[in-house]
């Protein structure tokens, strides 16, 4: 009896996670584009959704792999909870091969402008299903983690309008690319053994240098103690987007180190307070209401 009881409590356990999200999606799919089935777009949409508020998640990993956990379903479900359709993707990354090997030396791999095609296929995606979705597609915005929040502002300094989003949330982001704030192991990943010395490259990548007058309103959170990617990276990119004179919110908290997304248990009761603070700054800048 226990065992049955057991088994349907699971069952009914697996039906709502399944109903939690909707059928993935392959965005290059019949685009005879290469590598397809590695660029995968997962609907988590929100039942209380009525402002029609989508934001895209970007996951972090250094631009070598992707935490798919923490700082992607987690961070997903999290923003399905508090009324808003999230998307994470999965985008093209290095991979361990290349981390372990520098095989890009010689050959292609994932590199840039890979990964920034991803994002801007999932922008264009979203809004050119907003009807399907109940999406507003004025409303699309995009969030990312550590190598994943340089990929979500990428997305405003580097696409044309139609893959711009709407608004952006970089959380203790990869920003620069230059000395001596740069965190290497992205740079690497991003740019190929190959092309990561080319000082063009660097600069072109760097976000500090590429804010434009035109940028949609930007949410950005670090922390000094992150151990990972160096605290000025955010410092610089909040530099840019104020001599622009664009609308943003920069919260820099002591603690909360790296990797936190939007778990309960990791980082600090500090660093946490960011996603209540996101929610409220949406509804400032009239993306969601009170």
């Amino acid at each position: 009896m226990l065992k049955k009881l057991s088994f349907f409590i699971l069952l009914l356990w697996a039906v709502g996670t399944i109903s939690a999200q909707e059928k993935e999606v392959y965005l290059w799919q019949d685009t005879g584009a290469k590598n397809w089935k590695q660029t995968i777009l997962t609907p988590y949409l929100s039942e209380n959704n009525n402002t029609g508020t989508a934001i895209i998640v970007c996951p972090g990993g250094s631009y070598f792999w992707l935490d798919m956990e923490t700082e992607g379903d987690g961070v997903a479900k999290w923003l399905q909870s508090n009324g808003i359709s999230a998307f994470v993707l999965k985008y093209r990354v290095a991979g361990f091969s290349a981390f372990f090997w520098n095989h890009r030396s010689k050959k292609h791999g994932n590199q840039y402008p890979d990964m920034l095609n991803d994002a801007q296929q999932a922008i264009k995606w979203v809004r050119n299903h907003a009807k399907e979705y109940h999406i507003d597609p004025n409303k699309v915005g995009i969030m990312g983690f550590s190598a994943g929040g340089h990929l979500s502002m990428s997305t405003i300094c580097y696409s044309s309008k139609d893959e711009r989003p709407s608004f952006a949330a970089p959380i203790y982001p990869v920003v620069t690319m230059n000395p001596p704030y740069v965190h290497k192991r992205s740079r690497r990943a991003l740019l190929s053994e190959r092309r990561q010395n080319d000082q063009v490259m660097r600069d072109s990548l760097s976000l500090e240098l590429h804010v434009p007058a035109d940028c949609p309103p930007v949410f950005l959170v670090n922390c000094v103690d992150d151990p990972i990617v160096e605290y000025h990276n955010s410092m610089l990119l909040d530099s840019a987007l104020t001599a622009k004179n664009i609308k943003h919110k920069y919260i820099q908290y002591q603690t909360g180190g790296h990797g936190f997304g939007a778990s309960d248990e990791k980082g600090t009761e500090e660093s946490r307070a960011w996603r209540n603070e996101f929610l409220k700054w949406l509804r400032e800048i009239k993306i969601t209401k009170e």
